[in-house]
């Protein structure tokens, strides 16, 4: 199969390369390299089978393909509030741009979306008939709104031109290749605790959030692909944990000596997120494998490489 991966330079989007690679397809990595790098991808670089495209999803592009893995959009928020009015364009020209691809070439299309379309939510743990409770004015509306829209044009083309669409719901993710300086929570304690810094925890760490390892992300957007429903659906880890429950771990597993410094909550900052995946489970057979402990043991040790070296 030809596959398109938009992002593909990006911590998710070369994780599912290297699986599809594997798997011998033929795959096209589209990136403009905002938050991605050529390291996530360069093993493949003189493999026959893999492609590499240097463009910016916000302007059209002719390909030939199969299948459109959409996941291009800088996904953290101080990359996403950098340039807000460029993340908007990302999401909605950028979106608009792969569906009108999907829709010549007879495509499936995969959008990435995100359980940020939930926004604050009211409601827990969440599934996706619900709506969301979103600030559609607010520091972070740019990335929240913008996959809303993108959500909308997906069915939107769905509907009106029988387009073959998908909708994955991702939840926090994390794993190898994640940026050091990209302000998430797992890589700012581990880059913090490997430097012997204090790790900063914003408001008292009572929010939770819910962590899935890249690895099982992957097979769930995979799985979504290459199944009939098409969604959305939820991909995420069930396990629920505060945030200082994270720091403390992270900060027993790096550096015991760490401190933990506390600031104050940024503005629209979710208190509660976790995944209801019955749907996952139901329709794609997926779940989560990896325990974090497992999983943040893999992290740290790439951290270590990258930071120590």
């Amino acid at each position: 199969m030809r596959i398109l991966v938009t992002g593909g330079a990006g911590f998710v989007g070369s994780h599912l390369i290297d699986r599809l690679m594997e798997q011998g397809n033929e795959v096209l990595c589209l990136d403009n390299f905002y938050t991605g790098t050529k390291a996530n991808i360069q093993k493949w670089f003189n493999n026959p089978y893999f492609e590499l495209i240097r463009h910016d999803i916000t302007e059209p592009i002719r390909l030939e393909v199969d299948q459109i893995y959409h996941l291009a959009c800088p996904a953290s928020p101080i990359h996403y509030q950098f340039n807000p009015v460029k993340t908007t364009k990302v999401n909605v020209m950028g979106t608009l741009n792969m569906l009108g691809l999907a829709k010549r070439v007879k495509a499936r299309f995969l959008l990435a979306s995100t359980s940020e379309v939930y926004g604050d939510p009211d409601v827990h743990p969440q599934p996706e008939e619900y709506r969301g409770n979103v600030n559609c004015i607010g520091l972070r509306s740019c990335y929240d709104e913008g996959k809303r829209v993108a959500e909308t044009l997906a069915f939107d083309y769905y509907r009106e031109h029988k387009l073959e669409i998908r909708v994955a719901r991702i939840f926090n993710t994390y794993g190898p290749r994640m940026l050091e300086n990209d302000g998430r929570v797992v890589s700012n304690f581990i880059a913090q605790a490997l430097r012997g810094i204090p790790l900063t925890v914003y408001g008292d760490g009572s929010q939770t959030r819910s962590f899935c390892y890249v690895s099982d992300l992957v097979e769930g957007l995979m799985r979504l692909m290459n199944n009939d429903y098409v969604g959305p659906v939820n991909l995420g880890n069930p396990g629920e944990y505060t945030i200082l429950e994270l720091a403390k771990t992270i900060q027993e597993m790096v550096n015991p000596e760490a401190e933990l410094v506390y600031k104050p909550l940024p503005e629209d900052d979710p208190k509660q997120r976790q995944p209801d995946i019955t749907k996952a489970k139901q329709y794609l057979d997926w779940q989560p494998t990896i325990p974090l402990r497992d999983g943040l043991r893999m992290t740290i040790e790439d951290f270590r490489q990258r930071i120590c070296h």
